[in-house]
């Protein structure tokens, strides 16, 4: 349990029942103390500050007023649950956030009874829930069931589908719109301009609501009647108010604007909001980083600011003696750029990650030209084919978990009609302390069956800009270049614009006993495997292992897989995604095709879903670390010389 000497109520506090016991009087302090509980292990174990620090007076009010675990929160965007996780039982072990083997980096139902659902990716929450209501209904049992949704997840587009059914399904959900104005970035696009400035009389809400009771209590107010009068007044409010409220027009009560950060105020609220019947949006204003100055000052820097001194908000920066290559996701900003200054025809596009995507490096210059559609992936790839569509070249940028939401969208919107779309896939293969909702494990898998799309992934900072160049000119159709999170590998990175031939790869070392074929920056660890091996006495032999970089994973460099098939017995495949479907796969399916048969052994991710940690405890548990590939061609060298 938390220490009682260092806070006086949190330190009470491991279960919502312990804080229902508490007088709603102390609550104020509760907030303050669980806000420098999650600043104080955010600065030493990194993580997503400024989102739970503006979530935590509806943490605080939620767990108040329902009865959790019975009683359904779920949330959206799960880096607003920090405060959630401290106090349902997980504030002893909290400091192993995002470790591995530690507490998840979100919130999930196989940690925790109080984590109703998954919640690494944004906007599926009114979803869950409704779900959940309508179970709950079936099965007849008397449960609230809310949904908090947040953080700029009110632009997805799974959010409308789900208020859509909420407004048609019989149901008592209560949705809490976490208004912060932010995602990662600000927030950006109509909806969020709406809800900016979209006011509601409280007096009026007041009224409103005893007068229902009423003439509940009386029977006059069936169902029928209710949607009628509940038109009425919809329609009536817009006229005097001159606004238009798009939730009532869906025939979903609205409550609201109020302020999230005033809890006492929130538990007075919900509790009137506890028993009504039929669906409800309750529209919270918060401030993201609320309660830390310097998070508030710079929510986008604060949203997962890495170590800091909570003292000074002074950010800790990893000292190394050496000069450390630039990030893949710089070198993307800094050649886009580069790309957009001779080709007028190229333009940006990113959903709500233009500065973790480094996009922010255009948009800076040529603000006209790049576009922030918010969370939003599948429109942004149908926004990017119709500009394709008419004349222009998109370099659509989504991170690599995220693209998952799109794959309709990359199929019937672009590749069918081979639009020169460029995905450029962020943050693919591993990406650490995020986890299984935030690996790019799968992408290579899943778009490999489609037809039309060019598939690659750069070795290095001077293939993935090459590789940027080549994707832009003539008739080069949809185009997927991977690359991962984190720094690159290269200190001169700036490289000549070359053309790269689709679907030729590139020999990096001789051999004639063994061969690895590469994808991706993990070849690079693959280099260092052979290095490594050659220093040993068994295997201080010259050219025994020959290494192909693909490049391509669409179209294979058939050339080199017919000297590969015809050379060598033994064959290794590395790869840093799923190994099912990816480029082990596909190199197996060729062979058996042209009928070779070496032994093909492929490394990749497993098949399951992989845990947080640091991507270099994470490959090495999926075995695509230096020493995993070492071991296994060393493996395979035994074979072959025996």
């Amino acid at each position: 349990m938390l220490s009682e000497n260092k806070y006086k109520y949190l330190g009470q506090i491991r279960y919502p029942s312990d804080l229902r016991s508490l007088p709603i009087e102390s609550l104020p302090e509760v907030c303050k103390e669980l806000r420098s509980k999650i600043i104080e292990e955010v600065a030493v174990n990194p993580g997503h500050l400024a989102s739970s620090l503006g979530a935590t007076e509806i943490t605080i009010a939620c767990h108040y007023v329902f009865n959790t675990p019975d009683d359904r929160i779920v949330w959206d965007v799960g880096h607003q649950a920090y405060g959630h996780k401290i106090i349902t039982g997980r504030g002893d072990i909290f400091y192993t956030n995002r470790k591995l083997h530690g507490l998840m980096p979100f919130p999930s139902p196989k940690e925790s009874e109080y984590d109703t659902f998954t919640c690494g990716h944004a906007s599926n929450s009114i979803s869950a829930a409704l779900g959940m209501a309508v179970a709950a209904k079936l099965q007849n049992k008397k449960r609230h069931v809310v949904a908090i949704i947040g953080d700029g997840a009110m632009s997805g587009g799974l959010a409308y589908e789900g208020l859509n059914n909420v407004s048609s399904q019989p149901n008592d959900l209560l949705i809490i719109l976490n208004d912060n104005e932010m995602s990662i970035d600000r927030a950006v696009g109509g909806m969020e301009q709406y809800l900016i400035g979209l006011n509601t009389n409280e007096t009026y809400n007041k009224i409103r609501n005893r007068a229902s009771i009423w003439f509940e209590k009386k029977g006059l107010l069936t169902e029928e009647r209710k949607k009628g009068i509940i038109r009425l007044t919809n329609s009536l409010k817009s006229v005097l108010a001159r606004q238009q409220n798009i939730f009532e027009g869906m025939n979903i009560r609205y409550f609201g604007p109020f302020d999230g950060n005033n809890v006492s105020e929130l538990v007075r609220i919900l509790r009137q909001l506890k028993d009504m019947k039929g669906p409800k949006l309750l529209h919270l204003r918060t401030v993201k980083g609320k309660g830390y100055e310097p998070a508030e000052k710079s929510a986008t820097v604060w949203h997962a600011p890495g170590k800091f001194d909570p003292a000074t908000g002074e950010r800790v920066e990893q000292v190394s003696s050496k000069v450390n290559p630039p990030k893949y996701q710089y070198v993307f900003g800094k050649t886009l750029l580069e790309l957009a200054r001779q080709n007028n025809a190229i333009v940006g596009v990113t959903p709500a990650m233009p500065t973790g995507c480094s996009m922010n490096i255009v948009m800076d210059e040529i603000p006209e030209r790049c576009f922030d559609v918010g969370i939003a992936e599948g429109h942004a790839v149908t926004f990017s084919a119709g500009m394709a569509k008419d004349g222009l070249i998109p370099f659509c940028n989504i991170y690599s978990s995220f693209l998952q939401r799109a794959y309709d969208n990359i199929i019937h919107d672009a590749a069918i009609l081979n639009l020169p779309v460029v995905l450029c896939l962020d943050r693919a293969g591993l990406v650490g302390e995020d986890g299984a909702t935030h690996h790019g494990a799968f992408d290579l898998a899943f778009l490999r069956p489609i037809p039309n799309l060019t598939i690659s992934a750069p070795m290095n900072e001077h293939e993935l800009r090459k590789l940027m160049y080549t994707a832009q000119l003539p008739d080069k159709g949809t185009f997927v270049i991977r690359y991962p999170r984190g720094n690159g590998v290269l200190n001169d990175w700036e490289c000549p614009l070359e053309e790269i031939t689709v679907g030729k790869g590139r020999k990096i070392r001789e051999g004639n006993k063994l061969a690895v074929l590469s994808i991706g920056t993990v070849g690079n660890d693959v280099e260092r495997a052979i290095d490594a091996i050659e220093l040993e006495k068994k295997f201080n032999k010259t050219s025994l292992i020959a290494h192909y970089d693909m490049r391509f994973l669409k179209p294979l460099d058939e050339a080199i897989l017919q000297y590969v098939g015809q050379t060598f017995s033994y064959v290794i495949t590395v790869e840093d995604g799923v190994r099912a479907g990816g480029l082990g796969t596909a190199i197996s399916e060729w062979m058996s095709d042209h009928g070779f048969t070496p032994h093909i052994v492929r490394l990749g991710l497993p098949d399951t879903f992989v845990e947080q940690g640091t991507v270099e405890e994470l490959k090495h548990i999926c075995g695509i670390d230096i020493c995993g590939i070492k071991k296994e061609i060393i493996n395979g060298l035994e074979t072959v010389l025996q």
